[in-house]
């Protein structure tokens, strides 16, 4: 929560108050926590070059606040804020792949699937799902990994780390025309690789063309794949209540996508979920998502 934007951004430390108040449920209760620890820039570097590090600290102020570009704000906690968000991911990996826990879900700020190999944008400074999908291939020698998307936002970043690399399938339902101009069905990765496979919805779609999305075009593919672990870049604003786009799923939804995910990953991977938030900006549909979420995680 100390990572700060401007008044009126978006992507706000209210937005951790929000799914943490939901996640205090008694239905929760006896979900066991963990503090996310500290990234390592090791790990960091297995998806970014030093320079992306590098122009974090220089530009990290003393106090007050800059920007990166017209999103995206860095204030003097938002690096180690960032690190947090990338070891909690690597933290969920080791969790799920020494087999301690089915699934680990991370409630982490900023986000990361708009994060590039080479830059950061879009409220993202390092892209902790491609990170975590990489950590499990470099740590535990995972040959191929899913990283199945559903936030409102295509993950351009996701995309363009795993372009030429079919060892990790990146799937992604969201609306387009829409920031950041990505994600059209026809890009499937170098060559028509078919490890990059997008869903685009348009502005008014909502539960059955989302979920027809799925069935008929991503989970396909994911069961082809057979994937050794799946992530989860678990975005909620393609909730009706989203200020940020125009789609009109609900909670319910987002509980039958998380269904049929663990349907994978029950069938593949020896139940393994790595869940890792990313955009959700109306608090009120955010808290409400992320708590159906985390129920179908515990019981399926």
């Amino acid at each position: 929560m100390n990572h700060k934007t401007p008044e009126g951004h978006p992507e706000r430390p209210d937005r951790m108050r929000a799914v943490n108040i939901a996640l205090e449920h008694e239905k929760f209760i006896f979900i066991p926590r963990e503090e996310a620890q500290l990234g390592r820039y090791e790990d960091i570097l297995l998806c970014h070059p030093q320079s992306v590090i590098d122009h974090l600290q220089s530009v990290t102020p003393a106090e007050g606040l800059i920007s990166l570009d017209g999103d995206t704000t860095v204030s003097p906690d938002t690096l180690t804020a960032a690190l947090y968000a990338v070891g909690a991911s690597t933290q969920a990996v080791d969790e799920v792949m020494q087999g301690k826990t089915n699934n680990v879900f991370c409630g982490i700020r900023p986000p990361g699937h708009h994060a590039e190999r080479d830059r950061s944008m879009g409220f993202c400074f390092f892209n902790n799902a491609s990170i975590a999908a990489r950590y499990a291939q470099k740590q535990y020698g995972a040959e191929r990994v899913a990283i199945i998307d559903f936030d409102l936002h295509h993950g351009n970043g996701t995309q363009d780390i795993f372009w030429d690399d079919p060892s990790v399938m990146y799937c992604s339902t969201h609306q387009m025309p829409l920031y950041p101009g990505t994600g059209d069905w026809r890009e499937t990765g170098k060559d028509d690789e078919g490890n990059i496979v997008n869903a685009p919805l348009s502005a008014g779609n909502g539960s059955e063309q989302m979920r027809d999305a799925f069935e008929s075009r991503l989970l396909p593919a994911i069961y082809n794949f057979n994937p050794d672990l799946v992530i989860i870049s678990a975005g909620f604003d393609a909730h009706i209540r989203d200020p940020l786009g125009d789609l009109t799923c609900t909670e319910a939804d987002f509980s039958w996508l998380t269904g049929k995910l663990m349907d994978v990953a029950d069938k593949c991977c020896d139940n393994r979920v790595v869940s890792l938030l990313e955009g959700g900006y109306d608090l009120t549909a955010l808290a409400r998502s992320v708590a159906v979420h985390v129920d179908r995680l515990m019981h399926g």
